[in-house]
């Protein structure tokens, strides 16, 4: 497991390490999930509230959610006593200042084990702002713009 005094890279590559591990499942948000202004206060207060630390189950960062079978009883912010369920990838103030967008989630083996899934693993975290994965509202997909060109580029 990785703790916090370690650098982000590592963390990253703890997590390919475990999206390779059989029994790991990643699913990639598509179209990624929107959490409006008011529900993702709600989430990211209620997720503070559940902090791994204070004997809660989870671990916020910026960019990643992790949610943990147990609370930590390791000193320092170490992992002791507990196992990584999943992970969710997250973008704050996208597509606007104040919405959380969720793109990715992972769900490790023991997660997988213990009957999580990538669903219910949103869910846990989504509940806080009365909205389950499914019923979240998602990312508008336009198509990418038409490439730019100069009539008569190169004629003189």
């Amino acid at each position: 497991m990785v703790n916090e005094t370690e650098d982000p890279l590592d963390a990253w590559e703890f997590l390919a390490a475990e999206a390779q591990d059989e029994g790991v499942i990643t699913e990639v948000i598509r179209p990624a999930a929107v959490l409006p202004e008011e529900a993702a206060r709600a989430v990211l207060m209620q997720l503070a509230l559940r902090d791994v630390r204070l004997g809660g189950v989870w671990d916020t960062e910026p960019a990643l959610w992790r949610r943990f079978d147990s609370a930590w009883t390791g000193e320092h912010d170490q992992e002791r006593g507990s196992q990584l369920i999943g992970s969710i990838q997250v973008a704050y103030g996208v597509p606007t200042r104040y919405e959380i967008t969720i793109f990715r989630a992972t769900v490790t083996r023991v997660g997988s084990d213990q009957g999580w899934t990538v669903e219910n693993l949103c869910d846990d975290a989504l509940q806080y702002g009365a909205l389950t994965l499914a019923r979240c509202p998602r990312a508008d997909l336009k198509p990418p713009p038409k490439p730019f060109r100069f009539e008569g580029a190169g004629r003189t």
